[in-house]
């Protein structure tokens, strides 16, 4: 186990000192929220995010970019909710806002120096909900969420303008598997490289 922990040690330290650049930042922006299932309305809701990035360039081409955000999701709920979940005081609310911790790990393709393409899992964790879900329905959404993203980047100077899509894989439904809810989300924002 030592062994292969200090083999990865020395991996990850060449990488480092192989990089080609090394920018810490900030970043913020809008989300576009959905999720798919019966119990919410197509058509995708209102939020923000905001947190930090790390942007490791391997080579002029390639390299990594972990973050670390704050992401609000909002849901609207459909007339079939109401029916598939009769039992829950959930069914009378119609709004659902969500707060997630997402940690994307993309990998940075830059086919120019101006252009990155991005893409990799996305770990969310469910931060808190509306004040009606924990007190009417207890846990009706999965404390986490694994999705996939993907989107560009435009880098100008120290600022970065991206916009990127995510796609969830695993079922955020707490309640049962009566309707499976995968989230949906679309993010455009800006960033700056500090």
């Amino acid at each position: 186990m030592k062994k292969i922990l200090f083999i990865s040690l020395a991996v990850l330290g060449f990488s480092f000192s192989q990089a080609q650049g090394l920018k810490v930042g900030v970043k913020g922006g809008a989300n576009l929220s959905d999720a798919s299932g019966l119990s919410f309305k197509d058509g995708f809701q209102y939020g923000y995010h905001g947190g930090i990035f790390v942007e490791l360039m391997i080579s002029k081409k390639w390299g990594i970019q972990p973050e670390a955000l704050l992401s609000e999701t909002n849901l609207k709920t459909a007339s079939q909710f109401s029916q598939i979940y009769s039992g829950l005081t959930l069914a009378s609310v119609s709004r659902i806002r969500l707060q997630y911790l997402n940690i994307p790990l993309l990998l940075n393709y830059r086919p120019v120096k101006m252009i990155s393409l991005q893409a990799g899992p996305q770990f969310g964790i469910l931060m808190n909900q509306t004040q009606s879900i924990s007190t009417n329905a207890g846990n009706a959404f999965k404390n986490g969420d694994f999705s996939m993203v993907a989107g560009a980047q435009l880098n100008l100077l120290k600022f970065k303008i991206y916009g990127r899509y995510g796609v969830g894989l695993s079922n955020i439904n707490d309640i049962d598997n009566k309707d499976k809810w995968k989230s949906k989300t679309l993010q455009l924002g800006v960033g700056i490289a500090l």
